[in-house]
């Protein structure tokens, strides 16, 4: 989450800045690739993920949404879609990286937003 904030903000190459992040961060080398890999994954498809986001926030447009959580919509949509973990492990995490990294009402609108995704996905 935090490499994709900070991949928004800049728009860096992502070794660039994998190599930058895990110069001060601390992980055995499986959560790095795990990080790495759902990190590119989300920048590589943020088109795609926009989209979604913006089809499922009723009334927000995206340059609204505040950075960070724009960011962990993106990272959680991403898991949901391509990995297997279970979409509800990926929501409770994405609601807790939001009451921890944003503000007091961005855990109920993650919840929201990833629950209304994760129905869509459920039909499909």
């Amino acid at each position: 989450m935090q490499m994709l904030f900070q991949w928004d903000m800049s728009q860096q190459d992502f070794t660039k800045l994998e190599v930058k992040f895990w110069k001060s961060a601390k992980a055995a080398d499986k959560t790095r690739a795990f990080a790495n890999k759902l990190f590119e994954g989300a920048a590589k498809e943020v088109t795609t993920l926009d989209a979604i986001i913006v089809k499922h926030a009723d009334n927000w447009r995206l340059e609204r949404l505040a950075a960070i959580d724009r960011a962990i919509l993106r990272l959680a949509i991403h898991e949901m879609n391509g990995t297997d973990t279970p979409p509800r492990v990926v929501l409770n995490e994405a609601v807790e990286l939001a009451k921890k990294f944003s503000s007091e009402d961005s855990g109920a609108f993650v919840n929201g937003v990833l629950d209304a995704v994760h129905k869509s996905l459920k039909v499909n």
